[in-house]
């Protein structure tokens, strides 16, 4: 999922103009990328429990590598799956 895809998905689910939900939408992203950056640990149900493993640093970039750990109960979007919603995959693969 991108980020413009995530607002569109917002937008749609709470019915809040698009105005209004991208800018608390980047700015929820850039505390997220923050604390994922000083290495913090993220309890956000129900995405589940973000716990970092280790990190690596590259010319450019951080690599961090970490598990998630949701409730059978968050997965209640997965009611949704089937030949005409198959299931996405959270990220892309790098090239």
């Amino acid at each position: 999922m991108k980020k413009k895809e995530l607002i569109e998905a917002v937008v749609e689910r709470s019915g809040v103009r698009k105005k209004f939900a991208k800018p608390a939408i980047e700015a929820m992203m850039e505390v997220l990328g923050e604390a994922i950056a000083e290495g913090r640990d993220l309890n956000l149900p129900p995405m589940g429990k973000i716990k970092q493993q280790r990190t690596k640093e590259a010319a450019n970039v951080r690599v961090t590598v970490a598990k998630i750990r949701q409730s059978k109960e968050a997965g209640a979007a997965k009611d949704l799956e089937g030949p005409e919603n198959p299931k996405q995959g959270v990220a892309e693969a790098a090239e």
